[in-house]
Parts: C-alpha cells; structure tokens; sequence
C-alpha cells in the first residue's frame, strides 16, 4: 500500500505492507535513521516522534495510520543548518553517551518544552518518564532540559 505524509516539512511517499509501523517506514523506506528500534514495544521511547503534534512510539504506530499526517523526527527538530536548542543542551550537558536513547529523549525534551516554557524537576520526569536510559543515570537529561529552558 501506499502511503503519503509529510515528514520533517516534506511531502514524502512510501510503498509498505498493512502491518509495517511508523519507524520501519522511517527507517528502512525513508532513510531516516534517528528514531532508534530497540523494544519495538512502546516500552523504552527510542522511537519518539510527533504525529501531528503529540509525542508517540512510533514502532506501536502503524505506517498507514500516518498517511495524510505529520511527522517530525529528531532529525527534523534542526533548522536551517543549526541544531535545535535541546539538541545543542543535549551536547552541552553531557547527556549523551551511547545515544541510543538520545533521539527518543530529545524529541520528548523539545515537546514539553513547546507546551511548557519553565516545567518543575517533576514536569520533566513525568514528561520524560516514557523514555528510558541505561548510560547516564538520568541528572545530565535532566541539566539538559534545564539548559534549553534558557535558549
């Protein structure tokens, strides 16, 4: 089937079978590689994205419930050349290590910060909290947020 959706402000197309999900679509057909298949099970966040504005695991999405709808993947958060400002915090905090997390973290870090200019530790754990780390012990994320709120 057919599938037709704009990705990171892009008109794109994809030819994928009835049961592929969102990230495989983006990985494998689009050849956008930073959403992350780890648990394929909504379980760990490395697959964040926006559809059309709300934050889900894409692996638990199918390919064709995107068609005619908007996508933003890590990838997209950059523009004009330049990183997102999470992105940049992400850098700038050391909350980075072996960056399978990372995109995931990032995409969930730029939501709450599009809904919420200034959240409490706790608004960043709750908003956070569907994405797991095994690496940095979860303080430098936290410093990251805290970074971007000043960008």
């Amino acid at each position: 089937m057919r599938v037709a959706l704009t990705v990171n402000g892009e008109p794109r197309e994809a030819e994928v079978w009835a049961g592929e999900s969102l990230l495989t679509m983006l990985r494998d057909r689009l050849g956008l590689p930073g959403s992350k298949n780890a648990c394929e099970q909504g379980e760990c966040g490395s697959c964040s994205v926006l559809l059309d504005g709300a934050l889900v695991c894409s692996c638990l999405v199918l390919a064709a419930q995107a068609d005619g709808h908007e996508v933003v993947t890590v990838e997209g958060l950059a523009a004009d050349g330049r990183l997102h400002p999470v992105q940049e915090a992400f850098v700038d905090a050391g909350a980075v290590q072996c960056g399978f997390c990372t995109p995931g973290l990032i995409v969930a870090a730029a939501d709450l910060l599009r809904r919420t200019s200034e959240p409490s530790d706790d608004e960043i754990r709750e908003a956070l909290s569907g994405n797991l780390c095994r690496c940095t012990g979860y303080q430098k994320i936290l410093d990251a947020v805290h970074f971007a709120m000043g960008r």
